[in-house]
């Protein structure tokens, strides 16, 4: 059963992103506000859910959350402040779009750093415990899906519209055979034997 509050903030946000390890696309993250009574047995992790279940939330997050925000930060601010300081950017900058402002931010994992004067919390599988962490990271994940499935329709031969830009063996095949894209993070290791890779 995941928990409502971390806190005793009357706005506590939870926040999370999808994307870090993806070798193309942006870094997405999203925050949630939940009301104290929001309830879903259905939600959890999204990393725990088909597809298909990430999409009947999506609408119901939307609809029933008290506010919500949605950021990409793209390939190439990922190269140039590296994917640690684009993931907690995207962070700050879906917090930014919260009306009202949290009182208290409790953030998935173990990295962030602070935004304004709002006191904070990062918790490790936070995804797993708490509600609006999980709301955040099906936001985050389902907004990025829907990114790399229109970006797919441009470079089809990458199939990004089933790896989401994942390093699987498909995907870096067609690195080796195709070359790089403007979507494509430069500052990853694209493919094991980077060298042959003439960016």
């Amino acid at each position: 059963m995941l928990l409502i509050n971390h806190s005793n903030a009357n706005f506590e946000c939870g926040t999370d992103e999808a994307g870090r390890g993806c070798l193309a696309g942006p870094v997405t993250a999203a925050a949630v506000i939940l009301s104290e009574n929001f309830t879903n047995t259905l939600l959890n992790d999204s990393k725990q859910l088909s597809e298909k279940k990430r999409d009947i939330l999506q609408p119901i997050i939307i609809e029933q959350a008290l506010t919500f925000g949605i950021a990409h930060v793209f390939q190439d601010t990922i190269d140039k402040i590296n994917i640690l300081n684009a993931s907690i950017l995207a962070m700050h900058k879906s917090v930014k779009q919260l009306k009202p402002q949290p009182e208290f931010i409790i953030v998935d994992g173990n990295r962030f750093k602070p935004y304004g004067n709002i006191p904070f919390e990062t918790i490790i599988k936070g995804d797993g415990k708490y509600l609006s962490i999980a709301a955040a990271s099906v936001l985050a994940k389902t907004y990025r899906d829907a990114y790399m499935n229109t970006i797919h329709e441009e470079y089809p031969m990458y199939n990004w519209k089933q790896n989401k830009g994942y390093p699987t063996k498909e995907h870096r095949a067609a690195i080796k055979e195709f070359g790089i894209t403007k979507y494509h993070r430069k500052s990853f290791r694209l493919l094991p034997e980077q060298l042959k890779l003439d960016i």
